[in-house]
């Protein structure tokens, strides 16, 4: 099958460090320009390649791989790691240091809200401004624009210049153009961590949709959940380079090992860097969780309750829907949930930190190593506020192994409460 895109060994080198200052006169302007390149050719002797230079950095080095037609690759990776750089790239937004990279097919990307809107211009000629830049004929475009409408529910701001959308719409409507327009190739980034559940839940729907007309697709998510429903194939990127390329389950495997293990649960542990999705409005700054029988971060299999405590930071007073936890497996599989939205309650936070916690009365897990991920969502649930997919881990060993007890497989429910705040 041909290869809708492929790389060869590509690079992608920025300057970090102080700005020079701006000429102030003609004169120093010119005398630049004119020593310009010998000045360039000076620093390149003086650091090489660049790798050398305390104030350039590689965000991508010797990366190569290949999509098929009609394939949907996920690409995953913690922050920075270079997986924006790669679809920037890919994209043609930026070109490559080094290297070369070869696309076969219209690209609709989504890697920024908007991107490729005029803020000037209203919903209605954007949609058809876009089609213009994917090469469509008008009489293409006025066929799907109905569509496209529909899907984006913006229909009664459609004459409305983009630039006084809110980010929602900006987003549903730059979602709808990209999927919905002949484009044999479509890029997807985080972007949609920004949407509410409802939303989130549409676009992967319409993204399967998409997959199984036969289109290429690249989708870069922290939602591991998402990214193994819908990519048989994975590849991942640390440090700017190529870390593993096969089966997703494998992949994500190696990606959930890249995270820091937790060796002293009694402590607060930070989690402000860690990736995630969301608004960020409110978000987790810190976690700190407690055994109840074995201590030092190991739990009793099946008797051992867990206690969590989240420190959350607001950016105003404000209600949340619901905050809460989940147990992923080594496979990424989700085996545990507590969510506080099932219980009907919302909590109510003060601009800046809050603690809210809750226990869960007992894991009934077997033995093993977990990824534990967090949420905030908002007031109704739908919009997420912050996901943290992989914010600590935890051991469950059994303490009575010659107790015969019957093993969990599987998924399973599990008994928590709301703490009070301390």
């Amino acid at each position: 099958m041909t290869a809708a895109i492929s790389t060869d060994r590509i690079g992608k080198q920025y300057r970090i460090g102080a700005r020079r200052s701006r000429p102030t006169t003609l004169r120093e302007a010119v005398t630049r320009a004119a020593t310009a390149p010998l000045r360039n050719l000076r620093e390149l002797g003086r650091h090489g390649d660049g790798s050398d230079g305390a104030n350039l950095i590689w965000a991508l080095h010797d990366v190569s791989f290949e999509v098929k037609q009609g394939e949907v690759l996920g690409i995953v990776g913690r922050n920075g790691a270079g997986k924006s750089t790669l679809l920037k790239i890919l994209s043609r937004i930026t070109s490559p240091t080094a290297g070369r990279a070869r696309v076969r097919g219209r690209m609709g990307s989504l890697l920024e809200i908007g991107t490729g809107f005029h803020p000037e211009l209203s919903g209605r000629d954007n949609i058809y401004l876009n089609g213009c830049i994917l090469g469509m004929e008008r009489a293409y475009v006025t066929r799907r624009f109905d569509e496209i409408v529909a899907f984006a529910e913006v229909a009664r701001f459609l004459d409305t210049p983009v630039k006084h959308y809110s980010s929602g719409m900006y987003l549903r409507l730059a979602f709808a153009v990209a999927a919905h327009l002949r484009s044999e190739i479509l890029v997807v980034d985080e972007v949609l961590a920004v949407g509410d559940a409802e939303f989130q839940a549409k676009c992967l729907g319409k993204m399967q949709e998409v997959a199984n007309e036969g289109r290429t697709i690249l989708f870069v998510s922290h939602n591991l959940n998402a990214i193994q429903r819908m990519c048989p194939r994975s590849i991942l990127l640390e440090g700017g380079r190529l870390a593993a390329d096969g089966a997703t389950a494998e992949v994500l495997r190696q990606y959930l090992a890249l995270s820091p293990e937790s060796s002293d649960p009694a402590r607060w542990l930070d989690t402000s860097r860690l990736q995630r999705s969301g608004t960020r409005e409110t978000y987790v700054e810190a976690v700190e969780y407690r055994s109840g029988d074995a201590g030092s971060g190991e739990h009793a299999y099946p008797d051992g309750p867990l206690e969590v405590r989240l420190r959350l930071v607001s950016d105003a007073a404000r209600t949340v829907g619901g905050f809460g936890l989940s147990l992923h497996d080594e496979d990424g599989t989700t085996l545990l949930t507590a969510d506080t939205i099932s219980s009907g309650l919302v909590t109510s936070l003060e601009r800046g930190r809050n603690v809210v916690g809750l226990r869960i009365e007992s894991l009934h897990l077997n033995p093993g190593v977990y990824h534990v991920a967090l949420w905030v969502r908002g007031p109704l649930g739908r919009l997420v506020f912050d996901r943290v997919e992989s914010a600590f881990t935890i051991r469950v060993v059994d303490l009575h192994p010659a107790i015969s007890r019957p093993r969990a497989e599987g998924p399973t429910t599990c008994e928590f409460r709301i703490l009070e705040a301390p």
